[in-house]
């Protein structure tokens, strides 16, 4: 997982040469079984020697978004133990976000 965002980064930076990456922003659903400090360190070492050594990792955890039918409407999940409605305590019908992995974003510093 780790090394195919370094690999997806890096593919992109070729349309800029020199340049430097100095931040790579994710979004990351809270169902994507993702453990941020595990991801952290994967990034770390998958990033040596490559253009975005010494680059930061932000990591944006989304919440659980599904579609409550009963309501007509979509609501963010309290905890990911109960798949119900917040407001009506149904089941929810479709999941809307939460389990996205990707890249949303990349800094870079161009060099003159």
């Amino acid at each position: 997982m780790v090394s195919s965002i370094v690999e997806s980064v890096t593919a992109a930076l070729a349309a800029y040469p020199g340049a430097q990456v100095r931040e790579v922003r994710l979004r990351v659903g809270a169902l994507a079984a993702v453990v941020e400090d595990s991801l952290q360190f994967c990034y770390e070492i998958a990033t040596e020697d490559t253009p975005l050594a010494g680059s930061k990792l932000v990591v944006h955890v989304l919440p659980v978004i599904a579609h409550c039918e009963p309501c007509g409407r979509d609501v963010t999940l309290a905890s990911l133990q109960s798949f119900r409605c917040p407001l009506c305590g149904q089941p929810v019908s479709e999941l809307r976000q939460g389990r996205e992995l990707e890249i949303d974003s990349v800094e870079i510093e161009e060099n003159p």
